[in-house]
């Protein structure tokens, strides 16, 4: 990785997702020098490795922020758990796995809201670029690539009961969610590889890292980006206490993600005054929508108890979990490799939307409390419900002048009355699924909410208990046109008004994409990392 210099031509910050692909693209140039930072240590777990192994990470301080909301008032002022990876790969090191592109309609609204070369059409080509798909897939799918997508290893017998379950419901079955035509049942496709989980450190970094010109520093929190007037040209951070400034010749990119980058431009005197004023922050650029139109995915999880001792919950003590241990290690096979969600459904709650607007997750586990998801000692089988394009808008907003604190998280979950609408008849379809007869071998009875639960305000109500977040946090640092005030950054990923300066990562979508967000990120960073080497060309 080579040793560390005072001046680069690029400054990334934020090994996550985005940041690992930004920085091995833009390395590829050997005449451009790039610096990547990452708050985190290495990513040396071995429970970052093993698939099964991210309900160890969820709560782990050397591997996650463990950020947590503001109480929440929508929400029966419950504080919710934020999981963000801190670590090389940032949340592809910690997260599910789970590879989903979303809906053409996603990107085809981004583009209608005034962002030239967004729509689905503009971004397929940069989905296929880092993927390499393993199954059996049409012109839409990529080959080769450095991600390694590909299905799930292990099915489950529940889990095929409850795709024909929802098969016979009326519901389609669909072998690939990610060729454009996203509705139907199914098993996921997961970012793995011979088993093993396939962060973006090991896609993209690892076969960067010997490049003389790609130098890594880990454990460097990020203090601000440093500005001469409206031009950003350098970073200054601190490793282990010792600050340190790296001079950028051409550009910094913010690539910390939608929780922190909104952070990182406020400890730099970009955003709103009645924010940074009160901190005793200097307003340096005056940017309203820093830290505002945040968006996330709100998930209610409803249980049931299983006839027979055939889930994870049991499979994963004693006699049983050594078994699978080394059926992991001597084929990569097994419960290992499963993740949080197994099979998928996504679904329309009435006629009348043009595409799906609701995504199940299903697993033959359970699990008390989904912020530690220690697994239950009975049999249990659990339906987590996610709206796909949630209207309900929050904030994130720095609450100290002291680099490294928390943030104030405010999603606002279920303030709009059409994901309220929306949660209850996800939630109604999941019960409908499960109590079909096909699923009277494996259903014992509901757990939560439970069967007394019925009315559209009981439904409701269990939600604002019980929901928490799919960890798909995006929109705060959101891209939009010029006329649009609260836009962050400009369609090709520029902060409006500062030169120098960019933000690539889930912070720039303008409205949350209809699944789990790491693929959305990924091909943000691709399209991101082309417009950078565009404009150096220029």
């Amino acid at each position: 990785m080579g040793k560390v210099m005072s001046t680069y031509d690029y400054i990334v910050v934020g090994a996550g997702s985005a940041g690992c692909v930004v920085a091995a693209r833009l390395s590829e140039d050997s005449s451009k020098s790039v610096l990547l930072l990452e708050a985190g240590p290495e990513d040396k777990s071995m429970w970052i490795n093993i698939p099964a192994g991210f309900s160890k990470l969820l709560n782990n301080p050397t591997y996650n922020w463990n950020f947590e909301t503001e109480p929440e008032p929508t929400m029966h002022n419950r504080r919710i758990p934020i999981p963000r990876g801190k670590t090389l790969g940032g949340s592809s090191s910690i997260n599910g796995m789970l590879y989903v592109r979303g809906n053409p309609l996603d990107y085809n609204s981004w583009s209608q809201l005034g962002n030239r070369g967004w729509s689905y059409e503009s971004v397929l080509p940069y989905f296929k670029k880092s993927e390499n798909f393993e199954g059996e897939g049409d012109e839409t799918r990529g080959k080769g690539g450095p991600l390694n997508v590909a299905h799930m290893r292990e099915h489950h017998e529940i889990c095929d009961a409850w795709i024909k379950a929802a098969e016979a419901e009326g519901f389609p079955i669909n072998k690939d969610y990610n060729n454009g035509n996203q509705e139907g049942f199914g098993y996921y496709q997961v970012t793995q590889k011979d088993g093993k989980r396939h962060s973006l450190a090991r896609a993209f970094l690892d076969p960067a890292k010997s490049r003389k010109n790609l130098h890594i520093v880990t454990s460097a929190m990020t203090e601000r980006v440093v500005l001469e007037g409206k031009k950003a040209v350098g970073v200054e951070y601190s490793v282990h206490g010792k600050k340190e400034i790296a001079n950028a010749g051409r550009e910094v990119i913010v690539c910390a993600g939608a929780v922190s980058s909104p952070g990182i431009l406020e400890h730099s005197g970009i955003g709103r005054p009645e924010v940074l004023t009160p901190l005793g922050i200097d307003v340096l650029h005056e940017l309203a929508g820093v830290g505002e139109n945040y968006g996330d995915h709100c998930a209610p999880r409803m249980r049931w108890r299983v006839t027979r001792p055939i889930t994870l919950n049991e499979q994963s003590r004693g006699f049983k979990l050594a078994r699978e241990v080394l059926k992991y290690y001597t084929g990569g096979k097994g419960i290992l490799t499963l993740t949080a969600g197994v099979a998928y459904g996504f679904i329309k709650t009435t006629p009348n939307v043009e595409e799906p607007d609701m995504q199940f997750h299903f697993a033959p586990a359970s699990y008390g409390t989904a912020a530690t998801r220690d697994l239950e000692k009975e049999p249990g089988m659990t339906t987590v419900i996610g709206q796909c394009r949630p209207e309900s808008r929050g904030s994130i907003h720095i609450k100290s002048a002291r680099v490294g604190e928390a943030p104030a998280i405010r999603p606002n979950f279920l303030s709009e009355k059409a994901d309220q609408d929306c949660t209850v008849a996800g939630l109604q379809t999941a019960r409908r699924v499960i109590e079909n007869p096909i699923m009277d071998p494996y259903r014992k009875f509901e757990v939560a909410p439970g069967s007394d639960c019925n009315t559209y305000d009981e439904w409701l109500d269990f939600a604002r208990s019980n929901a928490q977040t799919t960890y798909h946090v995006v929109g705060t640092c959101k891209m939009g046109p010029e006329h649009d005030r609260m836009a962050v950054v400009d369609d090709q990923l520029r902060v409006r008004g500062i030169e120098g300066l960019r933000v690539i990562d889930a912070s720039i979508m303008p409205t949350v994409p209809s699944g789990n967000t790491n693929a959305p990120t990924i091909m943000v960073a691709e399209r991101g990392s082309d417009l950078i080497k565009e404009a150096a060309k220029a």
